[in-house]
């Protein structure tokens, strides 16, 4: 299964969401701008997307959670290191309360792996955070790993300018 990003403006990624309305596409809207996800087996219906196949699933999306992305952009020699340590999240997560749905995502054309959750709301994200932060003080060469600082971004299913 691989999962597909693409940007726009909020109204084109409805509009893109709303043509294809038997397809899995989940419009996300942050601050300043807006995301598809298109969970398929199949060709994405997406022009330019960023490709991903998925090592962890855990969940369906919902239609109105609080999505956050974790953006790890990993070396070459990191990546095996990365998929060991990072595809099995499912158990830590599950019964944590407000968790939704979780997809670690490995990068097809780029370095960015993504960790991929889904929460009920900001509150429910941020207690996580706060109890289990994303520690990778156990890897000894961290210029080695790391190919650009990790950041989060943070959006929700649902518009809020509208």
């Amino acid at each position: 299964m691989n999962l597909y990003l693409t940007s726009g403006t909020p109204e084109f990624m409805e509009s893109i969401k709303k043509k294809h309305p038997n397809e899995q596409i989940y419009a996300l809207h942050g601050i300043g701008n807006s995301v598809l996800l298109h969970e398929t087996t199949n060709k994405t219906i997406f022009q330019a997307p960023r490709k991903y196949e998925i090592l962890e699933a855990f969940g369906q999306f919902s239609e109105k959670g609080y999505f956050a992305l974790q953006h790890i952009p990993i070396s070459e020699e990191g990546k095996p290191i990365f998929e060991y340590k990072y595809t099995n999240l499912a158990p830590t997560l599950e019964s944590e309360p407000g968790f939704i749905a979780l997809r670690v995502l490995k990068p097809i054309k780029s370095d960015t792996y993504i960790i991929l959750t889904e929460w009920s709301g900001p509150n429910s994200y941020e207690v996580w955070v706060k109890s289990h932060p994303m520690n990778f003080d156990d890897i000894v060469d961290k210029q080695q790993f790391f190919t650009g600082a990790p950041y989060v971004s943070t959006y929700s299913s649902t518009n809020e300018e509208d």
